[in-house]
């Protein structure tokens, strides 16, 4: 059944209600329930491109210099009902976004990720997969109501939060620095984030996504079950979603502190005093031993305050 009309926004009258009209006149119904409006593609100029004002870029050119998943993520990034740019920038981006997912899936699976196990029991973990599953409800609820744009827009953003935070806090102990229970709980987290992610992002970067499914799981991506809000959710059991962002944003302090004393990223701190207030506070002690591990510290100090601030002190070296 035909139940979603694609059309411009520029014959609505002549196209969508004279088809509404005669499908009343003739057969006494509807032709379909739903229609899509996009808008146009603009030139760099911002005019419409066209045909018969010789402005239009044919794809085979940007298929081959920046792949189609570059391209298709552009596409995408276009909101429904609105026009949306040429733009050669969105396609760079969405071509290290894709090279980005074949090595952050590279380097999770190389850390031991897997898709099954016995339980997530660390807290950082159960942060991950409470976020994980506010993305998964987000990006249905998106889908649900045509809105493809914002469903990728908030897999994206969290894609950049795992990659950047999560993955460099909790590397130590997915290798066993903390136990062979704490390891685990890692890797579980770490693949099914990965699995997630790979089927939140198929309908965008189909080609990138089904590469990285075969390196360990069977069948194709695109015959894989759209994931479910409650099944994430549940393994993330009593998580705070809170509390990944709290160590985070303490780590971009830390981080900070190292590069303006112009050290390496693995240089060791001495002591780093984290002022904040008290909810704030609790949060990140949930989760300090894979700040400690990440940053580098040897002692966090803990004082109430308004405002988030961290002071670090580096460690003597020889």
């Amino acid at each position: 059944p035909f139940d979603l009309r694609p059309q411009g926004h520029d014959i609505i009258r002549t196209w969508l209600f004279a088809t509404v009209v005669r499908a009343h006149l003739e057969l006494g119904e509807l032709p379909w329930k739903h229609a899509a409006i996009s808008g146009w593609i603009l030139d760099p100029d911002r005019k419409k491109m066209s045909k018969s004002k010789g402005n239009v870029v044919t794809p085979m050119g940007m298929l081959e210099e920046h792949g189609s998943d570059a391209v298709r993520y552009w596409a995408a990034s276009g909101r429904p009902g609105t026009d949306t740019a040429f733009d050669v920038g969105q396609m760079k981006i969405g071509r290290r976004l894709a090279i980005k997912i074949l090595n952050a899936s590279r380097f999770a699976l190389s850390m031991g990720a897997v898709a099954e196990g016995a339980g997530v029991t660390a807290e950082l973990d159960k942060a991950l997969l409470a976020q994980l599953a506010e993305v998964v409800r987000q990006a249905t609820a998106a889908f649900e109501g045509y809105n493809y744009s914002r469903a990728l827009e908030v897999t994206e953003q969290f894609f950049w939060r795992f990659c950047d935070d999560y993955v460099e806090l909790v590397k130590d102990r997915s290798y066993g620095a903390r136990g062979e229970a704490d390891a685990a709980s890692a890797k579980l987290a770490l693949g099914i984030a990965t699995d997630t992610l790979l089927r939140l992002f198929a309908p965008f970067l189909p080609f990138v996504t089904e590469e990285v499914w075969s390196w360990w799981r069977e069948g194709s991506v695109h015959r894989a079950a759209w994931p479910k809000e409650a099944d994430v959710s549940a393994l993330a059991a009593d998580g705070d979603a809170a509390a990944l962002d709290a160590v985070a944003d303490v780590l971009v302090f830390i981080r900070k502190a190292k590069s303006d004393a112009k050290k390496s990223m693995r240089a060791r701190l001495a002591n780093a005093t984290v002022f904040a207030p008290a909810a704030f506070i609790a949060r990140v002690r949930s989760v300090e031993a894979d700040l400690l591990a990440a940053g580098g510290i040897d002692e966090i100090v803990y004082v109430e305050a308004e405002r988030l601030d961290v002071t670090a002190v580096l460690a003597e070296t020889e």
